[in-house]
């Protein structure tokens, strides 16, 4: 592999395809059966190396850098290698926060992934999720760069092959609160588990959808106008994003096109392998 002081990295979005709570852990943590579906848009990042310090240059407003999930990677990384060098790392975001669509976990997985490379840490895909898995229980699959059917809290992770597919994301500008979705009494907490093969004929509702709509009625607004287009529409994650998918490029443009303007929304293509793994295997050969 060349040795490389820059790089600029996708960090792919995903969907919830489902999203099923099938019990609750003695800590509290909740129990999961989600099928990540990664999509071909997302932020972008670019890392540059430097003597020592971690910097990020990012356009969120309401983030401080301390906070932000690519810096806590990036220092994760270098506490548990004990690694000397910094990186300079600007963040161009594009994925709403709070959306559902996996923005800050991808994000970080990018990091880890980005500077295992341009460190030359050698570290294993398993030990990066591993890491992942301490910034957030979305991390890992991100990092492993396949769709798959995600289970206990989500980390537990088994790659699948998606058909092809397009999909229409409606983002209602809205921050929905996780913590406010999970603590609340009224969610779904006793979902049967699906079971494979069937999988992907089963029913893909999602458990959380019914408490946030009763929330955010902006968010079920979006669904409804989404779902009287496509009845496929839904919420992805816990967050305040909905979707629905097409069978061709054609058909979603349409629907896009008559998206009102108090939301924004986005065309994007589903993906069985990350960019970011494809990036990196260049690299590689090169």
């Amino acid at each position: 592999m060349v040795a490389v002081t820059e790089l600029a990295l996708p960090a792919p979005a995903k969907l919830n395809l489902f999203l099923h709570i099938t019990g609750r852990r003695a800590d509290g943590y909740h129990l999961l059966q989600t099928l990540f579906q990664l999509l071909d848009y997302g932020d972008e990042l670019q890392f540059r190396l430097q003597p020592g310090e971690i910097t990020l240059e990012q356009n969120l407003n309401d983030v401080s850098a301390d906070d932000n999930l690519v810096v806590r990677a990036a220092r994760l990384l270098q506490s548990s290698t004990g690694c000397t060098r910094g990186v300079a790392i600007r963040l161009s975001k594009r994925l709403p926060l709070g959306g559902g669509l996996g923005g800050g976990s991808s994000d970080a997985a990018t990091t880890l992934l980005a500077l295992n490379s341009l460190w030359q840490l050698g570290l294993s895909v398993d030990q990066l999720a591993d890491l992942g898995l301490q910034l957030g229980a979305d991390v890992p699959v991100f990092v492993r760069g396949r769709s798959a059917l995600g289970e206990g809290v989500g980390e537990q992770l088994r790659p699948v092959e998606i058909p092809p597919c397009w999909y229409l994301v409606i983002c209602p500008q809205i921050v929905v609160n996780t913590g406010e979705i999970f603590a609340h009494p009224e969610l779904t907490r006793d979902s049967a588990p699906i079971k494979i093969p069937p999988l992907l004929e089963e029913d893909q509702r999602n458990d959380c959808q019914a408490v946030v709509e009763r929330l955010y009625p902006e968010i079920a607004a979006a669904r409804d106008w989404l779902g009287q287009r496509e009845d496929s529409a839904r919420l992805t994650g816990t967050g305040s994003c909905l979707f629905a998918s097409f069978e061709n490029e054609a058909d979603a443009r349409k629907v896009l096109a008559e998206v009102p303007a108090k939301w924004s929304a986005f065309l994007a293509r589903g993906l069985n392998h990350s960019p970011v793994h494809q990036r990196l295997a260049e690299l590689t050969a090169e």
